[in-house]
């Protein structure tokens, strides 16, 4: 942080928390909810030891992240983060790569059915006025 008190520098995450199956999510609900999983990251030094590799974290027991359609992932903290910060952003967390393992499900893909307007049409809009009636705008 600098003299002014503004955010300088990143980190490396420290935990990570797993949410399985659950599209409703935002901050003020991750902070509340409890987490599938959670996960203790090594330290940033860890990968200088042993070179650039890449390290697995295996998610126990397997069989609560079976059938997942959505998976949500909450950095909690960080290795820059103090016990005094309470939870205050001092340094901001770097994210560098974030890899997923599993076997794929033998599920058919079907297409989605949505609309994309890049420009609205009025004929297509109508709002409904002050007698019950509707008009188009």
């Amino acid at each position: 942080m600098d003299d002014d008190g503004n955010v300088t520098g990143t980190a490396a995450p420290k935990t990570v928390k797993v949410y399985a199956n659950r599209q409703d999510l935002d901050f003020e609900t991750v902070r509340e909810l409890e987490p599938h999983a959670t996960i203790d990251l090594l330290p940033p030094e860890h990968g200088e030891e042993f070179g650039d590799g890449t390290i697995d974290y295996p998610l126990r027991p397997a069989g609560r992240f079976q059938g997942v359609s959505c998976v949500t992932f909450y950095f909690s903290d960080n290795y820059a983060m103090t016990e005094e910060d309470d939870g205050e952003d001092k340094v901001q967390t770097e994210i560098t790569f974030v890899g997923l393992k599993g076997k794929g499900m033998n599920v058919k893909r079907r297409a989605v059915e949505c609309v994309y307007e890049t420009r609205g049409m009025k004929k297509d809009h109508k709002v409904p006025d002050e007698m019950g009636g509707s008009h188009f705008v």
